[in-house]
Order: structure tokens, then C-alpha cells, then sequence
């Protein structure tokens, strides 16, 4: 045991309530769960109070506690708000390891070295971290990251620090229960075969754990030995290349602040040029005299140059404001964020050229400057049972990112049909709203749908209700019955879809709901 790493867990109780109330500007100490994937993955101290754990599901932590907040969990978020945490431990000490957000090791034997002793080293950093707003931080320090972290976690709110001796991880471990490994499938097992705590399931002898449990079951005994030998490694720090403009005094003229911006815009870019990397997603901050931080992700087809990124900012202003010079509230600071970087390689073109076409980004942005910033938009493609609700329109510029989730199945959604007739194909026009159509068979009357999925004639004729033409039909496939939503009255569709061709060589995607015929799309 003796050449393990000695090693500091720094450890953040209940980090994702944290970012998630800073970011919807809430208190930490208010009742709030984060929830994720419909069940609890986080709460804060006044929720747990009233009896919301991890793992309950949404309703039934609302059930105890009428009053809780419930937030959506955002990893993005998470992450983003623990690297000022990071940059706070690295200016003291070298070396950061992130293992989660909220979480994060780094090498005790340097701070110990440095402060006189490991718990002196520990106070120095919590005071650290109180000194920016972070509070009830805790840290195990013991031999490997696995027992330093669990020595963090049986910390408490008045004993912040725990040291497990050296040689006593094994000791330390022994009593705490085979939950901590976070493997539930070995876990689950583990406790059927009656091995209950990390000290029963280390005796068992390691070339059978390994060949009864494989690989991750021999890693996990060697954790619950006390035998982790995984090294601390910190994380690279990445440049610096955050750009800020202070103004004194604050300035009221779009012209004035993107004439000042030129000079950071021009250092940005060079900063990137000389890393090799260039910016494809630029957030731009704009802080005015009345408080408010108005923000903006911009993306580009390509990269930004310094101009782009001083049309941006205008663009940016020119939105905010009552017109195209003046702004409703003075401008007291400008910060470049850029979202991200990729090396220069990835964006070069090919050999016969290639690329998006930069002026039509550019026109694009313009018009929407002019027009608000959800007057230009592209459509997302995402998940949803008919043609109509897959479509996401995204503001032009924004992030692609679909209403529903397009990887998840989606019983009853629109396919293609018999791949010998209709190959699987997307609609070319979907209708903004349906349009009223009527189907005839061949005596003159309408064709129907019996519950079974039965026709009362064939089809052989189409009209729409903007015309008094019938087209006659020439091949047509379905029904295909949906049930969409039967739990709830209010909102549950029972409907046939079918697929026609007409004599004008369109093909069209209606549905049939009860009597009534609509046009939801059509093909080329």
C-alpha cells in the first residue's frame, strides 16, 4: 500500500442544484430537485428536509414537497459552471483532476509539503473556496482516488476534512457498503451472493473474482481493497482567449462600441492564429448600464474573422436597441467567448474547393439583425410521429437543436410504406395546416375506415377543398392505424394515413380522422 498515490478529493455537495439555480437565478437554498430523465438526480438541503431523495420520480417528490423547484438537468450547464471553481483551486495549486462537476483530486503530497501538513493544506483550500461564494465544500485525503472520495463523502457539514492514515484505506473501506462502487448490475449481484460491504467482497480471492466477474468486477475489488493505483492526473489548461472591453464612461452608439471592438476582435483572432485553431461558435456578452447581461451564440459556416466578429457585435446591439445608432441602455462592457475552437485543419477545403457559402451566412445574419432574431430560421429535423410536429423551426445562427429527440423510438410515426412501391422518402412540402380533402370510390361515394382497418371502397378519386377538381387516383398504399396519446381524452388521436398517387404524377400523404380527410404533405 505503501506506493499509492496519497491523494485530495475536493468534493461540492450537491454541485447540480448549484449551476442549475445560479443559472435560472434561484437560491440554493430554496426546494429544489434536478431532475433527470423523469426521476430526481439531485436536491438541495431544504428538499431533502421535507423527504425528496434521489431517484424518486417527479410526481412523487412533488407529492412530499408541494412547494419544490423542479429544474431540468443540463450537463453543459454543470460543467461550465465548476471550471471557475477549477481556475479558482489551480491558482493556488497546480494539478486539478476534474472526476465529475462538483467534484475534482489533485496530489496531496505538494500542498502538504507547502502548507506544513495535509489537514493544513485542506483548510487552505476550503478557505479558498469560500472566498468564492462556494460553500460547504468538503475533501477526504487518503491513499488513491477511491478512498479519498469516499473519505470526502463521510465528511460532514462540521468535520470537513477527513484523513484516512497512510496504509489505512483498507481499514477505512472495509465497513461501507458495495453501493459506492456505482456498478449496479455487480452490486445487485454481489448482495444476493450475501456480500453486503467493500470488506466482505475484498476477501474474496482475486483470480476469482476475475474470472467469475471479469474485468470490471476485478477492478472493483481492487477498489474495494484499497488497492487503487489509478494516477492523479490535472487537466491541461486551456489558453485563456476570452476577450473583455471595459468601457468609462458607458457609451450609447452602436458605431462607438463596434469601432472599440475592432481591437480585441483583431486580438482574438490572432491569439487562435497562433494556437492553430480557429472559432466556429462565438458568445458575445454585452453588459449595459441598467444591469442586464444581453448574451448571444453565434455560429459561423466556416470561422470568424476579426470583421465577422465586429458585424456580430453590431448585429447583436442593432437587436437590442429602439434603432440602428442608439441603444436603450449605454454599454459598459463587451466580452468574446469563443464557444469553440478546432484546429485550422478540420475547415481547410478540399482540393477542388468545397465548403458553405460565407456570403449567404452573411446576408442571412443581416436580415436578421434587421428583423429580430426569430424572423430568419432553418428547419431542424427531430423526432415525432408525423411529418409536421418532426419539424424544429431554429432562429437562423442558433444552435440545431430539435423540439424532441430524434433517437428515441416513436411508435406509430410515418415510414415509408411497401418498399417494392414506396421508397422510404420524406415528404418535399409539408402543409403549414392541413388541407380538407375529400376521397371517392369509384360509385362517387367516400371512401372510409372501418375500426379493423377495412375500406369501404377503393380509391379513385381526390379532391382538395381549394379546388373543384377531382384527380383521378392511379396507386395508393395503407391504411396505416395509429392511436396516438390514448391515455389522455383531451389530446388522443385515433387516424388512418394512407399514400396516393395521382394521374398529375404527385404523390400525397393523407390522413383520415373519424370522416374527415386532410392533406398533411406531398412528394416529388
Amino acid at each position: 500500500m505503501g506506493g499509492l498515490t496519497r491523494t485530495m478529493v475536493i468534493w461540492v455537495p450537491d454541485w447540480p442544484v448549484a449551476a442549475a439555480a445560479v443559472a435560472t437565478g434561484r437560491s440554493p437554498d430554496e426546494p429544489i430537485a434536478v431532475l433527470e430523465k423523469g426521476k430526481v438526480l439531485a436536491t438541495s438541503a431544504t428538499a431533502r428536509a421535507e423527504g425528496v431523495r434521489r431517484g424518486q420520480r417527479a410526481r412523487d417528490a412533488q407529492s412530499r414537497c408541494p412547494e419544490l423547484v423542479v429544474l431540468k438537468y443540463d450537463p453543459v450547464i454543470d460543467a461550465r459552471a465548476f471550471d471557475p471553481v477549477l481556475s479558482c483551486l489551480e491558482a493556488i495549486t497546480p494539478g486539478v483532476q476534474v472526476i465529475r462537476p462538483g467534484m475534482c483530486a489533485l496530489k496531496a503530497r505538494g500542498p502538504a509539503r507547502f502548507y506544513g501538513t495535509e489537514e493544513a493544506a485542506a483548510e487552505k483550500l476550503l478557505d479558498r473556496l469560500e472566498t468564492f461564494d462556494v460553500h460547504g465544500s468538503r475533501i477526504g485525503i487518503a491513499d488513491g482516488p477511491f478512498a479519498a472520495e469516499q473519505a470526502a463523502r463521510v465528511s460532514s457539514a462540521r468535520t470537513r476534512v477527513h484523513v484516512v492514515p497512510p496504509d489505512g484505506s483498507p481499514e477505512f473501506l472495509a465497513p461501507l457498503s458495495v453501493d459506492v462502487l456505482e456498478q449496479p448490475a455487480l452490486t445487485d449481484l454481489l448482495r444476493r451472493l450475501g456480500l453486503r460491504s467493500l470488506g466482505a467482497f475484498a476477501q474474496l480471492p482475486r483470480t476469482e473474482v476475475l474470472t467469475r466477474f471479469g474485468p470490471d468486477g476485478a477492478f472493483a475489488h481492487r477498489l474495494a481493497r484499497g488497492s487503487d493505483d489509478r494516477p492523479v492526473t490535472g487537466r491541461e489548461i486551456p489558453p485563456e482567449l476570452t476577450r473583455t472591453l471595459d468601457f468609462e464612461p458607458p457609451v450609447d452608439r452602436v458605431d462607438q462600441v463596434a469601432f472599440a471592438v475592432r481591437a480585441i476582435a483583431d486580438e482574438l483572432i490572432a491569439r487562435l492564429t497562433e494556437l492553430g485553431l480557429v472559432c466556429t461558435t462565438l458568445r458575445v456578452e454585452v453588459g449595459t448600464e441598467s444591469g442586464r447581461i444581453h448574451e448571444r451564440e453565434w455560429l459561423h459556416p466556416r470561422w470568424f474573422t476579426a470583421a465577422d466578429v465586429v458585424d456580430r457585435v453590431r448585429w447583436q446591439l442593432q437587436g437590442s436597441g429602439t434603432a440602428t445608432s442608439e441603444l436603450t441602455s449605454p454599454v459598459v462592457r463587451i466580452r468574446l467567448i469563443p464557444d469553440q475552437a478546432d484546429p485550422v485543419g478540420a475547415h481547410v477545403d478540399g482540393l477542388w474547393g468545397g465548403g458553405p457559402d460565407e456570403r449567404i451566412h452573411r446576408a442571412l445574419s443581416r436580415v436578421q439583425s434587421m428583423l429580430g432574431h426569430g424572423a430568419v430560421v432553418s428547419v431542424v429535423i427531430g423526432g415525432g410521429r408525423g411529418f409536421a410536429e418532426r419539424q424544429t423551426l431554429v432562429p437562423w445562427g442558433d444552435p440545431p437543436v430539435p423540439a424532441r429527440p430524434p433517437d428515441q423510438p416513436w411508435p406509430g410515426a410515418i415510414t415509408g410504406a411497401d418498399p417494392k412501391r414506396w421508397p422510404a422518402l420524406a415528404p418535399t412540402t409539408v402543409f403549414p395546416e392541413p388541407i380538407p380533402a375529400k376521397v371517392f370510390a369509384a360509385d362517387g361515394t367516400q371512401v372510409s375506415v372501418s375500426a379493423r382497418g377495412e375500406l369501404s371502397g377503393v380509391p379513385t378519386g381526390l379532391q382538395l377543398a381549394d379546388s373543384n377538381k377531382i384527380h383521378p387516383i392511379t396507386a395508393w398504399a395503407g391504411p396505416w392505424l395509429t392511436t396516438e396519446r390514448w391515455w389522455d381524452p383531451s389530446t388522443e388521436s385515433r387516424q388512418a394515413r394512407f399514400q396516393f398517387q395521382t394521374a398529375d404524377t404527385r404523390a400525397w400523404l393523407l390522413t383520415l380522422h373519424q370522416t374527415t380527410w386532410q392533406a398533411q404533405a406531398t412528394y416529388d
